[in-house]
């Protein structure tokens, strides 16, 4: 149910970008969304669907990038990408382990017709 708050304010910071810009409509928005972040397309789309309805923003098209997941071994700086739910380093089998990417959302790009 996360992804209402999310969605909503993915909505307000793109249409707040859009008219600092004198955008008449917001045309496409691009998500960049970890691997193991809780975020779900399906339900992001979903509550943008409903919520959009009424904005510059109505109609726009959701583009989802999902980052793989990297982890860098805090004793011999190995980074790698886990194979399984095991976070156990490659190299040296630590498990002393720091997420370098796939936990990541964000809003990486705004497409705006003027």
């Amino acid at each position: 149910m996360h992804e209402l708050a999310v969605t909503e304010s993915l909505l307000e910071i793109a249409v707040r970008h859009a008219q600092e810009n004198n955008a008449r409509r917001i045309s496409a928005l691009y998500l960049v969304i970890g691997q193991w972040s809780s975020i779900l397309d399906d339900s992001v789309q979903f509550y943008w669907d409903i919520i959009s309805d009424g904005t510059i923003a109505k109609g726009a098209t959701l583009h989802f990038r999902r980052v793989p997941v990297t982890l860098s071994c805090l004793d011999c700086g190995q980074e790698y990408q886990p194979t399984s739910v095991e976070l156990v380093c490659p190299k040296c089998g630590s498990t002393r382990v720091k997420v370098k990417t796939g936990e990541e959302f964000q809003l990486e790009a705004i497409d705006v017709d003027e």
